[in-house]
């Protein structure tokens, strides 16, 4: 979508090249070498800042190689329960966990991904234990919520809407630390039970380091100026996510202090990469 409106904005056709693998390390690798011109951006996403925790080598630095350019967007997750779940609110799953130590479990998308990492953050934050349960994507995870495999998901706003409507998901709260305009009627995690819990998914913009002041500059406007479209906006929304727009120096403090958020968690949890 982005690549669209920049195409029209530049008259020059931007290409979207699609690499992934190795938790978005290939495609970052790609652009942290690439010639510093602006030409080569890359669009990044949470396991940029949790993987140096995960993993034992990473092909590039992950602060000292990128230039960040902008925060584009986030999104949070919704807390879910299966419905047979004796609990309505955050506080009651947080004391029906500390009740049955080990018993609950949640499922993720995969080891060190954002919705792992959610749950561990949780975990960390509200003194429970709950097993995790992964899954190769969120998809097969949501499944086995809905089929009463495992009891509790962070799950995407868009994908979880259609389960809880049909009443075969329980929503408690949100991960952001304000309330979503997908949710509007649930309350954050942090308003409710753990004050300051954040978690959820976000997009951002980086370009290799050497990268010219005046072009992330140029950079940056662009894309700032994509992003208050309205129907950039309304599309953003309508996929659960929030248009931000940050500076590049609100988006570099924001990627330091996650890698060592993260690096906390990890630890904490003894997680390694799949």
């Amino acid at each position: 979508m982005l690549g669209q409106k920049l195409t029209e904005m530049w008259g020059q056709q931007v290409i979207i090249d699609n690499r992934p693998g190795a938790s978005m390390m290939i495609g970052h690798e790609l652009g942290a070498k690439a010639p510093p011109d602006g030409y080569t951006l890359v669009m990044s996403s949470n396991n940029h800042t949790i993987n140096p925790s995960v993993y034992k080598t990473i092909p590039y630095d992950t602060v000292k190689d990128f230039a960040p350019v902008t925060l584009i967007g986030t999104s949070p997750l919704v807390l879910v329960v299966h419905p047979s779940l004796p609990v309505r609110t955050t506080k009651e799953l947080i004391a029906l966990a500390k009740s049955k130590k080990g018993e609950l479990t949640y499922a993720s998308s995969g080891s060190g991904g954002p919705l792992h990492m959610a749950g561990e953050l949780f975990k960390l934050r509200a003194g429970v234990d709950m097993t995790h349960v992964p899954y190769k994507g969120s998809g097969p995870a949501e499944t086995d919520l809905v089929g009463g495999h495992v009891q509790v998901l962070f799950a995407g706003p868009v994908s979880a809407s259609g389960h809880i409507k049909a009443g075969k998901m329980k929503p408690l709260a949100v991960t952001s630390l304000t309330r979503s305009r997908t949710f509007p009627n649930l309350p954050t995690i942090s308003e409710e039970a753990l004050p300051g819990y954040e978690a959820g998914i976000w997009w951002g913009l980086l370009a290799p380091a050497a990268t010219p002041r005046e072009v992330i500059n140029k950079l940056h406007a662009d894309f700032v100026k994509v992003l208050q479209m309205p129907d950039t906006q309304q599309k953003l929304l309508s996929q659960g996510g929030e248009p931000v727009g940050s500076t590049p120096e609100q988006f570099q403090k924001m990627i330091v202090t996650e890698i060592a958020q993260w690096a906390k968690v990890v630890k904490a949890a003894n997680i390694k990469a799949d």
